[in-house]
């Protein structure tokens, strides 16, 4: 079961940083050319590891509420951008589509992390 309460704190972390990110990137051509496309992964997938390393809910409870994280962190991101004018509206659905998977990804090794707290690691 998906704990709505950090699932929804993790995904104002990664909503704010992504904001965060994309706002920079829009005064910083170096900002803008060197961490989007990178920064925008890591972010989502940093906020779904967060969540899942916080709940340690099982794998696949860690994967979909990542999966979740990270597609809502890097939609409004990536929306944000293209409002910007940065980033082309086209290019929403396939980042959208990568954070998702990152996201996911980001969960699996958050419920990870978690397991190896609980062994005392």
């Amino acid at each position: 079961m998906i704990e709505t309460g950090t699932l929804v704190r993790a995904t104002l972390v990664g909503i704010i940083l992504q904001a965060a990110m994309y706002v920079l990137g829009h005064f910083s051509h170096w900002i803008a050319t060197n961490v989007f496309d990178f920064g925008a992964m890591m972010i989502s997938a940093s906020a779904a590891y967060l969540y899942a390393l916080g709940t340690g809910r099982g794998y696949l409870t860690g994967a979909t509420a990542g999966a979740v994280i990270g597609g809502t962190c890097g939609f409004l991101g990536i929306a944000l951008s293209a409002f910007l004018g940065d980033s082309r509206v086209g290019y929403i659905p396939t980042a959208t589509t990568i954070a998702v998977f990152v996201g996911a990804v980001g969960g699996i090794f958050g419920q990870i992390a978690a397991i190896l707290r609980a062994m005392g690691y």
